[in-house]
């Protein structure tokens, strides 16, 4: 029975991961549009990282290839574009996992340096525009695809770090944006706003910072209504291949929060 994805090339720009016990939204992700038949393009900018993704990938039989990116350097973007273009002749699928806050140095806004404002404007932000704007073109001249921007639920909640809340909210407003300009040519955009998740990029920067692991964990499963415990990144790549795949053609523009009804605990809409 074909994949969900079958024979779609895609490219996940983050899917190596932030080292530690669990797996990230990145690598989930490339693993399971794999498993359901893509062809997946495993991009990141730690060379060990993201091998590792692609031999995962491989292991179960399926097919990757891992590729060097800076996603904050437009020339190495646009590098990148241009040879997945020229390999495959198509590009369906483009996944912008990449996302970072308190490793970036994000502050509340007093606190908050312009270095590290800007360190978060790029990596937040600016990486999901250069990739997008490499890819439409591509996409526009085969008549379609599929782009995720991985996004936070931080954006609906008082979330007190100012850069990741700032940027993660722009990437709705860029989302909903190319939503709308590329959909005469069949590109659907959405985001996806991951709630508390149990990934290492949520986890070790809170452990890093001085707060025991057992804690940071105890801490975050209490806030989530649905079972009182944390998502996993295979809940984001699930969202994610739903959102990919030809099941949610006819979705575009929105945001999706995959959070365990944290949203809706506080009755908002």
């Amino acid at each position: 029975m074909p994949g969900r994805v079958e024979n779609k090339i895609a490219i996940v720009i983050g899917a190596g991961q932030t080292p530690g016990d669990t797996i990230g939204n990145g690598r989930a992700t490339a693993i399971l549009l794999a498993r359901e038949g893509a062809k997946v393009v495993v991009a990141d900018q730690d060379l060990i990282s993201g091998q590792e993704t692609v031999d995962m990938i491989i292991a179960e039989g399926n097919e990757a290839i891992f590729e060097l990116v800076d996603a904050v350097s437009e020339e190495s973007v646009r590098i990148l574009v241009n040879r997945i273009k020229k390999n495959y002749g198509t590009i369906d699928i483009l996944h912008n996992n990449v996302g970072a806050s308190l490793a970036l140095g994000d502050a509340v806004a007093v606190d908050l340096t312009e270095e590290a404002f800007d360190r978060s404007f790029a990596v937040n932000l600016k990486s999901h525009w250069m990739a997008c704007k490499h890819v439409i073109p591509i996409m526009r001249e085969q008549g379609g695809g599929s782009i995720v921007n991985i996004s936070s639920l931080a954006v609906l909640e008082g979330y007190p770090y100012l850069g990741y809340k700032t940027m993660k909210t722009a990437i709705i407003a860029m989302t909903q944006n190319l939503a709308m300009a590329h959909a005469d040519a069949a590109i659907r955009v959405n985001a996806i706003l991951p709630g508390l998740m149990n990934t290492p990029m949520a986890i070790e920067a809170r452990v890093a910072a001085g707060t025991p692991r057992e804690q940071v964990i105890a801490s975050r499963n209490a806030r989530v209504p649905l079972g009182n415990r944390m998502g996993t990144a295979w809940d984001v790549a699930y969202a994610a291949l739903f959102l990919h795949s030809d099941e949610a053609q006819f979705i575009s523009g929105i945001w999706l929060p995959v959070d365990g009804a944290s949203w809706a605990s506080q009755g908002r809409y």
